[in-house]
This record gives structure tokens, sequence and C-alpha cells, in this order.
């Protein structure tokens, strides 16, 4: 008995490997993005343009790591109370003038500069004062405890942060330990956001019969927020060649690079890959993948183009897979692929072999302590809240083909796939 396909991208011809098309792309990015410098308040997931070297030692002395009494270790007597003087009082942000002499303690704080002539700290919860300004510590104590080193987190002369990372808040604090104000930063990568469909509505206005609100436009502008990149929204564009095209020019000269949603496939409505002929070129534009199998990879006037599917959730996947790396490429950062984890599947999975398929799952921790995937139950490419109610990607490489329920699977959460 005949069966018909349920693969609403079947048709002929071959198609790319996933591996193919990554690997063309990374082949092809050029960073476009000019160098500015930003204050450390503006800099957080900006791109850094060049290596940032410490000048001097962090921390720039010994301190202490505790609020306690510092002395010299070998002062003390061995498997008994040893009870020394009180001497002086250090507080952070102030340094004691001379050498603390022998059989003497000092009372310290967290962050206080050591001064010369002790090398170890008690906490004050171990010592006990003698109420004749004398301290009693107990023994055991390992010499060097609870004392910071000079230059034990940042030595001078190191590059403490590399040309090409997107600035978190720690690299921003870490930039602020050695005394910078400002970093040298790639300028904003600025992308041109356009939508193909005569079906689509700007949310907000009236929506008749046969007409959806374009939510891709705007999943798309927030996820290339978050990769880092300035904007600029075109809008709805017609199912028409003409006005296609027109849109598609205007894009490349007012961005560094173009992204599309819809009118990728080969109906007679698609109108992009035609449009594209006399002012472009496209170096791949049907993949062997699951969701979205119409993905486009070109150029517009020297701009990079890309054109993602209209189904909402393989424009979203695809966008994540491939047009961040390129677009973080562009924009002068250091390529990373996105950190899978190991997690198991909580059903048996079966996939076609020679396509590479991502699969919306939710975690959930088992009694043992492992993460377990559960797959989302509606899997087509339009169902938006499949991707509200998950966290993340089961990845499923081409060769794949029948998984067990509690294999091992790799799992991309959101969190790297989409910042």
């Amino acid at each position: 008995m005949a069966q018909l396909s349920d693969d609403c991208f079947a048709f002929g011809g071959e198609l790319m490997r996933a591996d193919e098309a990554l690997s063309i792309l990374a082949g092809r990015i050029v960073c476009v993005a000019g160098v500015e410098r930003a204050g450390l308040r503006a800099c957080r997931g900006r791109i850094l343009a060049e290596d940032v070297v410490a000048p001097r030692d962090v921390p720039p002395h010994d301190n202490a790591a505790v609020d306690g009494y510092a002395v010299a270790f070998a002062d003390l007597a061995e498997g008994r109370d040893t009870r020394l003087r009180v001497v002086a009082r250090i507080a952070a942000g102030h340094a004691l003038d001379g050498t603390v002499q022998p059989e003497t303690a000092v009372r310290i704080f967290t962050g206080a500069p050591m001064p010369l002539g002790v090398d170890t700290v008690f906490m004050q919860e171990d010592a006990r004062m003698a109420g004749d300004g004398a301290v009693v510590l107990p023994p055991g104590i390992k010499q060097g405890a609870n004392r910071r080193r000079r230059g034990e987190d940042i030595a001078a002369g190191a590059v403490i942060l590399r040309a090409g990372q997107r600035l978190r808040a720690q690299d921003i604090g870490l930039a602020a330990s050695i005394g910078r104000t400002d970093l040298a930063v790639r300028r904003r990568l600025r992308v041109a956001v356009l939508s193909t469909g005569d079906e689509l509505v700007e949310p907000g206005l009236p929506a008749p019969p046969g007409k959806v609100y374009d939510a891709n436009r705007y999943a798309l502008v927030a996820l290339l927020e978050q990769f880092g990149c300035e904007v600029v929204d075109l809008g709805i564009v017609a199912d028409r060649r003409d006005a296609v095209r027109a849109a598609l020019v205007e894009a490349a000269g007012l961005a560094d690079a173009v992204v599309t949603s819809g009118g990728m496939s080969t109906g007679e409505e698609d109108h992009l890959r035609a449009a594209l002929d006399g002012i472009g070129t496209l170096h791949f534009w049907r993949l062997a993948i699951r969701p979205g199998r119409p993905v486009a990879l070109g150029s517009i006037g020297g701009k990079a183009f890309v054109g993602l599917p209209g189904n909402p959730v393989a424009m979203m996947v695809t966008c994540m897979r491939f047009a961040r790396p390129l677009l973080l490429g562009l924009a002068g950062a250091t390529p990373r692929p996105p950190l899978a984890f190991k997690v198991r599947s909580a059903q048996p999975l079966r996939k076609k072999h020679g396509r590479r398929e991502w699969l919306r799952v939710r975690l959930e921790t088992a009694p043992d302590g492992q993460s377990i995937a559960h797959r989302f139950p509606r899997d087509g490419a339009g169902i938006l809240t499949s991707l509200v109610e998950s966290d993340g990607l089961l990845e499923l490489a081409e060769e794949t083909t029948d998984i067990d329920a509690g294999a091992l699977v790799d799992f991309l959460p959101f969190s790297e796939l989409a910042a």
C-alpha cells in the first residue's frame, strides 16, 4: 500500500549536510565591524577588539583572606595553645608601617595588607581574647593559612582578556580590577531584517481571514539583539519578486548583513531565491536538516545574506545554529561551538539516516540526579509554543537512526544557542 510522505519539504535534489554548511560559513567569515572605545558600563555583551594586558599584580600585595589575627608561624607552640600580645590593628585599605616584632600578633581584617614579620592568619572564630591585651590561639593551623599572595589572581604582564570574546559581567569586573575604565570593542554589527508573505499582518492591526500576525520578525529581531546586533527592521514585504528584490537591495545598502524570514522554499509564491538573481549569490540553500530545510547563505552587494524558513520553529532553530555563528564572526567574535551536555532520553526516538535533527525537549531531574529529556509532544515546525515550553534542543547527528529510552543524547540549552 502506497503512503504519502509526511515530510513537507520532501522534494528532489541533493541536500547539503549541516556540518558542511557550517564549514562553508566558517570559511567565508571576515570581520566587518570597526573598532571603538566604550566605558566599562557600556561593554557588557560587546566583542573585545584587542587583548587586555595587566599593568600590575592583583592583588597588589599579600593580604588577609579572613577577619582574625596575623602571626608569625614560627612563634606558635607545637601541640598546645599559644598566647601572644596584640600590638596593632590593620583594616582593609590601610598599611602598617614597620615590621611586626616576634612573639606578637596583629588584629587584621579581610583584605588588609599583610605586614612584614607575619605570615599566617587565624580566623577570629578560632581565637580567644585573654582579657589583658593578649590573644590565645589553638594549635593545628598550617603555615601561610588564610593569606592571599600578591599576584595570585593576576600577574603583571599577563593577558587577562582575549580579543574576540564577548564580554560578560565577570570580564568587566576583571578589567576594572586592573584599573581600566574603558575597552576597545567592535562596533555592533548592523543587520537588516525583513519578512516576506502576503499572509502576514503587523501585530496590533486587524487580521482578516487568511491572515496571521508576523511573529517571526519579532522573534528574529529579539534573537539578533541577544546576539549583540544592531537591527534595522524593514517590516513585511509583499509576495512579489520586484518588491522582494527592491527590499533586498535597500537592506544591503543599510546594513552589514541581511536576514530574512520566509520565501525560501520552492512554491510559486516563494520569491526570495529568484529575487536574488542578478543582485546576489547563493552558496547553499537546502540542507539535510529538520526543522528548516530551506536555509540560504549568500551575499548581496558584498553583504552577507541569510534566508531563514517561514515556519517559526524552523526559523528560530536555523537562526540559532546557522545565522548566529555567521553574524558573531562578522562582528569579530572568536568562533566557539555551543556547549552540548549529555542527558538521558525519556523515550525511544527514531529519525531518518543522513539528516540532522533538533528536537525540542523539557528537562526533568530523575531521583538519581540525572537529567532526563522529555520530547515536546507536538513537533510541527509551526508550533511556537513548543519553544516556549522547552529548555533546549536535542541534536541528533546524521548517522543516528534509533535511540533507546535512557540512552545518552546531546542537549543544547537555549542559553548556549540564543546569547
